[in-house]
């Protein structure tokens, strides 16, 4: 997901959006509209449920990116027909009145939180505590899972820096390597920037030891850049280390099947993209 579009569609807003080909919204879900709402999400955790006669996600997720000129707009759009597919905790901006809010989007159990001083962090977790014991198999208390441990530290950086936030240090955040269950500086699965791929854990159920996922991009932005319909991307992990396909499968043959299709992920800089005039 390293390609930008701008797209300026008949009706609606215009937008800012990462993605890949073939799809007609972001996929990676984070977009930037000409109403100034930025629009990014993490996935809900061990969750389960779904109608089959609902509005699939990726409907909703467009048609909200398009046609929301407000957090109100947003979650009324993903709202309607949810079918609890890609369940997602979706964080949002409303550049023009300096407002935030927190969408979590299960299927029995939807939550709209918001802020004009504040902040939300997501990682995966489930945060609505009914939704938890409903929706999901997730433990909140166990602080080895992936999820809980990022949700850890992002609360950690977000009291060490607060009042000096800005694209800059979003940048730092997004390259971090702090591992707040074993307490060391190590890249793995539960560092923000995602290295799956060096853990003899994995992140299980979803990854075995040393699977080849985690961090694969990033992208940071402020109010003043999703004003003007920019923001600021980076391919590949955010603290500059590449990914080699052949030294991977070299020193863990059990992944051989993939020869042929994995491929190298090299880091490239920080890069400003914004809406062309």
């Amino acid at each position: 997901m390293t390609i930008i579009f701008d797209i300026v569609p008949a009706k609606g807003s215009r937008m800012l959006m990462d993605g890949l080909p073939g799809v007609i919204h972001s996929a990676d879900d984070f977009v930037v509209n000409s109403a100034g709402i930025v629009i990014t999400e993490t996935t809900i955790g061990h969750f389960s449920g779904y109608d089959p006669a609902g509005i699939p996600e990726f409907v909703r997720a467009r048609k909200a990116a398009q046609y929301s000129t407000s957090i109100d707009d947003f979650a009324r759009i993903m709202k309607e027909g949810n079918n609890g597919g890609y369940a997602n905790n979706w964080l949002l901006a409303d550049a023009k009145n300096n407002e935030i809010a927190s969408l979590e989007l299960g299927l029995k159990n939807v939550t709209l939180e918001r802020t004009k001083d504040g902040y939300f962090v997501g990682s995966n977790f489930p945060v609505n505590e009914k939704l938890i014991r409903e929706e999901t198999d997730f433990d909140p208390k166990d602080m080895s899972i992936s999820a809980n441990a990022r949700h850890v530290r992002w609360e950690q950086l977000m009291a060490e820096n607060k009042g000096k936030i800005d694209v800059a240090a979003a940048q730092r955040f997004l390259a971090d390597h702090y591992d707040t269950y074993t307490k060391k500086e190590e890249a793995d699965e539960r560092t923000l920037d995602g290295h799956i791929d060096l853990s003899a854990r994995g992140s299980q159920p979803w990854e075995p030891p040393y699977g080849t996922a985690g961090a694969v991009q990033n992208k940071a932005a402020d109010a003043t850049m999703a004003a003007r319909m920019s923001f600021t991307a980076a391919a590949g992990h955010a603290c500059g280390k590449n990914f080699k396909a052949e030294e991977h499968l070299r020193e863990h043959p059990e992944f051989n099947w993939e020869q042929g299709l994995l491929r190298d992920m090299d880091a490239f800089p920080w890069t400003t993209f914004e809406s062309a005039k």
